[in-house]
């Protein structure tokens, strides 16, 4: 339905007060701290030159931990077997019925480009090496789609030649948007109102899942050596993550915000699971992250001293829990590689969930290859001290609560709201209520959400306040020093009940600061 002309105030001198300090801020963090498009700016910034940067880089920050493990135990550690990650790919039930799946649909198919189905879809995702050779389709078999993907590598080698590098193509109401990263293309189509900057960073979040099975050295090394070698032969079986990350994408703001939710927990039972975590795992050298997780959401993380985590390497760890099932059952030993972190080398974590009566899984991240039965015992002194102290309970009650809304908190008025702390990337938002209670529904609110996102950090006018009456609802988003905010409203909402409402929210907000978010950044 056609939308009104917008009302965009570009000042906050509009009757908001910007709060001297804004909810959820803290001078400690644990996680690298972006702004929302700082990732398409890095990958705007790139030319056809960053091959050979990448190539040539030989800093490793997994090489300087594991110095100093030597340095501190006057013993060496191991790296990574690369290939391990192979080793490590099988399958249960539910994920063989998932590929099973893929495969029977892309038989039903038979040719995509004539079927209605297929190009009925609003967002389809090509994944192609430098060569042209298939690698993956979101919605069909790539191997039907070798026309169509030798296309879009002629497209990407004929403005090479110029020396220049392909961004997007826009037709009528579709966006083609290309990002090319070491040998390999992706390739977004697009009839979603996902700006250019939004589906580039979800083909960089897609390029970073391939690394963290590969990592970038493993994945140039096979190119260099054979330039037209198939790369689905190394990542078979992770399909499903890709799948999964971009049905997730499509689902949660936590992407385009560049930023974590936590689990809402009492302050002092946080700190109980944290020091529980430290205490048992303070004399692991090499131990580097431990992350605690409940229904994606985050419930602590701890970290060895001087390195952080990356919102985008926490998403990917979200995204290999939440796509496998097999870790539910007993404990897993799992090379990952987290890109932002580094991306040519291998970490172990030991995953598993803390017990049958708690769903919140624990991640054991490290650099040794050889103490999975170290953080075995760690992981059931953990479990067993947080079932003495209770916190076991108060996160199962945490992950069973309905979700607060904002009717809850007295705000009637507003059905919705993103909130983001920049100086710790993390973000708050209510529970769902209605008319946003399906599929359709949810996905018109989060398209609407990223269409604010894109106009408030557009590259060549962004704006600080956007206040924009619709026919189904009344949006506002705002960008201050610290935080932004993006706030669905009901339709007939006047400008002074939206400020006050505000107002009100960022006062519960701040109320609740330290229940919402995590205010320190504890380390071993």
């Amino acid at each position: 339905m056609a939308a009104k002309e917008p009302i965009v105030v570009e000042s906050i001198d509009s009757g908001i007060a910007e709060p001297e300090i804004e909810p959820g801020a803290s001078t400690e963090t644990m996680l690298v701290t972006t702004d929302s498009f700082d990732e398409y700016e890095e990958e705007m910034s790139g030319s056809i030159d960053d091959d050979r940067q990448m190539k040539e880089s030989i800093t490793s920050t997994i090489s300087e931990i594991q110095e100093d493990v030597v340095q501190d135990n006057s013993m060496t550690s191991t790296t990574a077997d690369p290939g391990e990650s192979e080793k490590n790919l099988s399958l249960d039930d539910t994920e063989m019925d998932d590929v099973a799946h893929r495969l029977g649909q892309s038989n039903l198919d038979g040719d995509p480009l004539r079927c209605k189905a297929w190009l009925a879809q609003k967002k389809h995702i090509f994944i192609l090496s430098q060569a042209g050779k298939p690698i993956y389709s979101r919605y069909s078999s790539e191997d039907k789609l070798v026309t169509v993907m030798g296309v879009m590598q002629a497209l990407v080698s004929f403005v090479q030649a110029g020396s220049d590098m392909i961004r997007s193509i826009h037709a009528g109401d579709t966006n083609f948007v290309f990002v090319v990263k070491g040998p390999l293309i992706l390739v977004a189509v697009s009839k979603t109102l996902e700006s250019v900057p939004q589906l580039t960073l979800q083909l960089t979040y897609v390029y970073n899942q391939i690394i963290s099975v590969l990592t970038q050295s493993q994945l140039n090394r096979v190119y260099d050596q054979r330039r037209n070698f198939d790369l689905r032969r190394l990542l078979s079986g992770s399909e499903r993550l890709i799948d999964h990350l971009l049905n997730f994408m499509d689902r949660e703001p936590a992407f385009f915000l560049g930023a974590i939710k936590c689990l809402p927990l009492l302050p002092s039972m946080r700190s109980s699971i944290t020091q529980t975590i430290i205490q048992t795992c303070a004399k692991i050298k090499n131990l580097v992250f431990a992350i605690l997780l409940a229904n994606n959401q985050l419930v602590t993380l701890v970290r060895m001293n001087k390195f952080f985590l990356h919102p985008m390497d926490l998403h990917i760890i979200q995204n290999l829990v939440d796509s496998s099932e097999s870790l539910k059952t007993a404990e897993s030993w799992t090379p990952i590689c987290l890109p932002k972190f580094d991306s040519n080398g291998y970490m172990h974590g030991h995953v598993s969930y803390l017990a049958e009566d708690c769903q919140a899984c624990l991640l054991l991240l490290t650099v040794d290859r050889d103490v999975f039965f170290v953080l075995s015992e760690a992981k059931q002194k953990i479990v067993e001290k947080l079932r003495r102290t209770n916190c076991l309970e108060a996160i199962n009650e945490s992950m069973n609560k309905p979700t607060i809304t904002t009717a809850d908190i007295g705000l009637p008025e507003m059905r919705h709201v993103l909130y983001k702390c920049k100086s710790t990337a993390q973000f708050w938002s209510p529970g769902l209520q209605p008319p946003y209670t399906t599929d359709d529904e949810i996905e018109r609110l989060l398209g609407l959400y990223q269409c604010l996102h894109h106009r408030l950090h557009s590259p060549s006018r962004p704006l600080k306040l956007i206040f924009q009456q619709l026919d189904k609802e009344t949006m506002l988003a705002w960008v201050a020093s610290g935080f932004e905010l993006y706030v669905t409203f009901e339709p007939l909402v006047t400008k002074p009940d939206a400020i006050e409402a505000v107002s009100k929210l960022l006062k519960w907000i701040k109320k609740e600061e330290e229940r919402l978010f995590i205010l320190n950044s504890p380390t071993f």
